[in-house]
């Protein structure tokens, strides 16, 4: 089945919406404001799923060049994951060593091993690359 947009509702929006690349935090912010009325209705037309795709392609581009994401370190990740789900590093003893061994390992004075990746991965059920 091949769904086509209605050139003229979707004319009508561009129109109205004006998209444009995001060059300042003024664009930014109005970008942002469009999403978040096309958020908030409770269904979108296929028209307006476009836009929608389209804002968020703009605001990605802009976002990415202005706010990048630092890369997360092994450790980074399973601080994060032990804050999320409320453990302790004696939640980790046996899971990827001694107490003294979790303590190194979360206190990055020791890197994540490849079996304790493997480890961490299953406890955490996530992919264990991301301790390597």
């Amino acid at each position: 089945m091949n769904i086509t947009i209605e050139k003229t509702a979707y004319g009508q929006l561009l129109a109205k919406s004006q998209p444009k690349p995001i060059l300042n935090e003024e664009d930014n912010d109005l970008a942002l404001a469009e999403v978040d009325f096309l958020m908030s209705k409770q269904e979108l037309t296929l028209e307006e799923e476009t836009l929608l795709s389209l804002w968020g392609l703009l605001i990605e581009e802009y976002e990415s060049k202005y706010y990048p994401i630092p890369e997360a370190t092994p450790q980074d990740v399973l601080l994060h994951l032990m804050e999320v789900r409320e453990l302790k590093q004696a939640d980790l003893v046996g899971v990827i060593g001694s107490k003294g061994v979790v303590s190194e390992v979360v206190n990055g004075k020791r890197a994540i091993s490849k079996a304790q990746a493997k480890a961490l991965g299953e406890f955490f059920n996530v992919n264990p690359s991301v301790f390597i």
